[in-house]
Protein backbone atom coordinates (compact mmCIF):
# COMPACT_ATOMS: atom_id res chain seq x y z
CA UNK A 1 0.00 0.00 0.00
CA UNK A 2 1.25 3.75 -0.44
CA UNK A 3 -0.48 5.24 2.37
CA UNK A 4 3.30 6.94 2.84
CA UNK A 5 2.40 9.10 -0.26
CA UNK A 6 -0.51 10.46 1.48
CA UNK A 7 2.03 13.12 2.29
CA UNK A 8 1.97 14.65 -0.64
CA UNK A 9 -1.57 15.58 -0.71
CA UNK A 10 -2.16 19.20 -0.38
CA UNK A 11 -5.80 19.04 1.91
CA UNK A 12 -8.54 21.43 1.92
CA UNK A 13 -8.82 23.42 4.94
CA UNK A 14 -12.26 24.40 6.48
CA UNK A 15 -11.94 27.14 9.25
CA UNK A 16 -15.12 28.76 9.12
CA UNK A 17 -16.96 26.38 11.36
CA UNK A 18 -17.32 27.38 15.06
CA UNK A 19 -15.40 24.72 16.80
CA UNK A 20 -12.67 22.73 16.13
CA UNK A 21 -11.43 18.52 16.01
CA UNK A 22 -8.61 16.78 15.03
CA UNK A 23 -8.95 12.91 14.84
CA UNK A 24 -6.07 10.22 13.81
CA UNK A 25 -6.69 8.16 11.11
CA UNK A 26 -4.46 4.97 12.30
CA UNK A 27 -2.64 2.58 9.33
CA UNK A 28 -1.85 -0.69 11.60
CA UNK A 29 1.44 -1.67 10.23
CA UNK A 30 1.64 -5.38 10.19
CA UNK A 31 1.65 -8.46 6.85
CA UNK A 32 -1.96 -7.23 6.44
CA UNK A 33 -2.63 -3.80 6.67
CA UNK A 34 -5.59 -2.38 8.52
CA UNK A 35 -6.79 0.54 9.78
CA UNK A 36 -7.85 1.09 13.14
CA UNK A 37 -11.72 2.50 14.59
CA UNK A 38 -13.22 2.70 17.76
CA UNK A 39 -16.71 2.48 18.14
CA UNK A 40 -18.23 4.85 20.32
CA UNK A 41 -19.63 4.29 23.59
CA UNK A 42 -23.52 4.09 24.00
CA UNK A 43 -24.20 7.22 26.62
CA UNK A 44 -21.81 9.71 24.37
CA UNK A 45 -24.17 12.82 22.92
CA UNK A 46 -22.46 12.72 19.71
CA UNK A 47 -22.72 9.51 17.50
CA UNK A 48 -23.18 6.61 20.07
CA UNK A 49 -22.45 3.39 19.50
CA UNK A 50 -20.86 4.58 15.72
CA UNK A 51 -17.60 3.75 14.38
CA UNK A 52 -14.73 7.01 14.36
CA UNK A 53 -11.15 7.17 14.33
CA UNK A 54 -9.90 8.13 17.62
CA UNK A 55 -9.43 12.27 18.59
CA UNK A 56 -11.81 14.97 19.58
CA UNK A 57 -11.93 18.84 20.31
CA UNK A 58 -9.14 20.93 20.55
CA UNK A 59 -8.69 22.27 23.92
CA UNK A 60 -7.01 25.31 25.39
CA UNK A 61 -3.73 23.76 26.06
CA UNK A 62 -3.09 22.54 22.53
CA UNK A 63 -0.62 23.61 20.65
CA UNK A 64 -2.24 22.78 17.35
CA UNK A 65 -4.57 20.03 16.15
CA UNK A 66 -1.74 17.39 15.61
CA UNK A 67 -1.28 18.09 19.32
CA UNK A 68 -5.30 17.38 19.66
CA UNK A 69 -5.58 14.69 17.85
CA UNK A 70 -2.55 12.91 19.41
CA UNK A 71 -3.43 13.82 23.15
CA UNK A 72 -7.07 12.60 21.97
CA UNK A 73 -5.68 9.21 20.84
CA UNK A 74 -3.48 8.89 24.30
CA UNK A 75 -6.44 9.10 26.04
CA UNK A 76 -9.00 6.99 24.07
CA UNK A 77 -6.68 3.81 23.18
CA UNK A 78 -3.81 4.61 25.02
CA UNK A 79 -1.67 5.45 21.37
CA UNK A 80 1.80 6.51 22.67
CA UNK A 81 2.29 10.04 20.47
CA UNK A 82 6.10 8.96 20.06
CA UNK A 83 4.70 5.81 18.40
CA UNK A 84 2.74 7.22 15.53
CA UNK A 85 4.37 8.02 12.35
CA UNK A 86 2.65 10.86 10.68
CA UNK A 87 2.40 10.36 6.70
CA UNK A 88 -0.03 13.28 5.77
CA UNK A 89 -3.19 15.09 6.68
CA UNK A 90 -6.39 14.64 4.85
CA UNK A 91 -8.98 17.20 3.75
CA UNK A 92 -10.71 18.88 6.70
CA UNK A 93 -14.49 18.13 6.69
CA UNK A 94 -17.57 19.76 8.60
CA UNK A 95 -19.89 17.91 10.74
CA UNK A 96 -23.64 17.64 11.20
CA UNK A 97 -22.37 18.95 14.98
CA UNK A 98 -20.66 22.11 13.50
CA UNK A 99 -16.94 21.05 14.01
CA UNK A 100 -14.06 21.08 11.69
CA UNK A 101 -12.80 17.94 11.86
CA UNK A 102 -8.52 17.69 10.52
CA UNK A 103 -7.58 14.07 9.79
CA UNK A 104 -4.40 13.21 10.54
CA UNK A 105 -3.12 9.56 8.69
CA UNK A 106 -0.52 8.03 10.81
CA UNK A 107 1.45 4.51 10.73
CA UNK A 108 0.73 2.63 14.07
CA UNK A 109 2.72 -0.72 15.27
CA UNK A 110 0.29 -3.89 15.82
CA UNK A 111 -0.26 -4.14 19.52
CA UNK A 112 -3.31 -4.92 21.59
CA UNK A 113 -4.50 -0.98 22.05
CA UNK A 114 -6.82 -0.17 25.87
CA UNK A 115 -9.93 1.75 25.28
CA UNK A 116 -11.10 4.34 27.56
CA UNK A 117 -14.79 3.16 29.15
CA UNK A 118 -15.63 6.40 29.04
CA UNK A 119 -15.82 7.20 25.53
CA UNK A 120 -14.77 4.19 23.75
CA UNK A 121 -17.04 0.57 23.45
CA UNK A 122 -14.45 -1.22 21.59
CA UNK A 123 -11.48 -0.92 19.21
CA UNK A 124 -11.81 -2.96 16.04
CA UNK A 125 -8.99 -3.14 13.20
CA UNK A 126 -10.47 -3.83 9.74
CA UNK A 127 -8.26 -5.22 7.03
CA UNK A 128 -7.53 -2.71 4.63
CA UNK A 129 -8.60 -5.87 1.47
CA UNK A 130 -11.93 -6.21 3.31
CA UNK A 131 -12.52 -2.17 3.03
CA UNK A 132 -11.46 -1.95 -0.92
CA UNK A 133 -13.68 -4.85 -1.64
CA UNK A 134 -16.60 -2.82 -3.30
CA UNK A 135 -18.63 -6.15 -2.27
CA UNK A 136 -18.91 -4.47 1.14
CA UNK A 137 -19.28 -0.79 0.05
CA UNK A 138 -22.13 0.70 -1.44
CA UNK A 139 -23.53 4.73 -1.20
CA UNK A 140 -26.37 6.88 -1.48
CA UNK A 141 -27.12 10.46 -2.63
CA UNK A 142 -29.50 12.41 -0.62
CA UNK A 143 -31.21 15.71 0.72
CA UNK A 144 -29.62 16.89 3.68
CA UNK A 145 -31.11 19.95 5.35
CA UNK A 146 -28.22 21.98 6.14
CA UNK A 147 -25.41 20.71 3.56
CA UNK A 148 -27.88 20.36 0.38
CA UNK A 149 -27.15 17.23 -1.53
CA UNK A 150 -24.83 14.81 -0.04
CA UNK A 151 -23.46 11.57 -0.66
CA UNK A 152 -23.00 8.73 2.11
CA UNK A 153 -20.40 6.52 2.00
CA UNK A 154 -21.11 3.03 3.56
CA UNK A 155 -18.24 0.34 4.41
CA UNK A 156 -19.36 -3.35 5.70
CA UNK A 157 -16.36 -5.49 7.47
CA UNK A 158 -16.78 -8.09 9.85
CA UNK A 159 -19.93 -7.10 10.81
CA UNK A 160 -19.10 -3.27 11.33
CA UNK A 161 -20.53 -0.29 9.78
CA UNK A 162 -18.26 2.59 8.88
CA UNK A 163 -20.80 5.49 7.51
CA UNK A 164 -21.13 9.08 8.34
CA UNK A 165 -18.05 11.39 8.90
CA UNK A 166 -16.01 8.88 9.16
CA UNK A 167 -16.51 7.12 5.88
CA UNK A 168 -16.03 10.20 4.24
CA UNK A 169 -12.72 10.53 5.44
CA UNK A 170 -12.05 6.78 4.86
CA UNK A 171 -13.01 7.43 0.90
CA UNK A 172 -9.95 9.80 0.72
CA UNK A 173 -7.79 7.59 2.68
CA UNK A 174 -8.41 4.88 0.84
CA UNK A 175 -8.10 6.38 -2.24
CA UNK A 176 -4.86 8.50 -1.84
CA UNK A 177 -3.76 5.52 -0.17
CA UNK A 178 -4.62 2.41 -2.34
CA UNK A 179 -5.67 1.76 -5.64
CA UNK A 180 -9.24 1.80 -4.57
CA UNK A 181 -11.72 4.49 -6.12
CA UNK A 182 -15.15 4.82 -5.15
CA UNK A 183 -17.44 3.92 -7.50
CA UNK A 184 -18.29 7.55 -9.84
CA UNK A 185 -22.06 7.24 -9.36
CA UNK A 186 -24.03 6.33 -6.04
CA UNK A 187 -26.30 2.90 -5.79
CA UNK A 188 -29.22 5.14 -5.35
CA UNK A 189 -30.65 8.29 -4.57
CA UNK A 190 -32.63 8.83 -1.56
CA UNK A 191 -35.08 11.66 -0.08
CA UNK A 192 -34.29 13.42 3.22
CA UNK A 193 -36.98 11.38 5.49
CA UNK A 194 -35.91 7.92 3.21
CA UNK A 195 -34.28 5.16 5.73
CA UNK A 196 -30.98 4.54 6.08
CA UNK A 197 -29.77 1.22 4.57
CA UNK A 198 -31.03 -1.52 6.46
CA UNK A 199 -27.74 -2.46 8.28
CA UNK A 200 -27.13 0.69 8.90
CA UNK A 201 -30.64 1.20 10.50
CA UNK A 202 -30.41 -2.01 12.89
CA UNK A 203 -27.12 -0.76 13.98
CA UNK A 204 -28.23 2.99 15.22
CA UNK A 205 -31.62 1.55 16.48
Amino acid sequence: MEFDRIGDHEPVVVDDERREAAVVAPVVSSDEESILFTKRADHLQDHPGQMSFPGGGREPEDADLLQTALREANEEIGLDPRAANVVGRLDDIRTVTHYSVRPFVARIPERDYVPNDQEVAEIVCLSVAALTDLDNYESEQRDHPHYGEIRLHFFYADGYTVWGATARMLVQLLELGTDWQAPPEPDRYAGPDDDLPPRVRDEVE
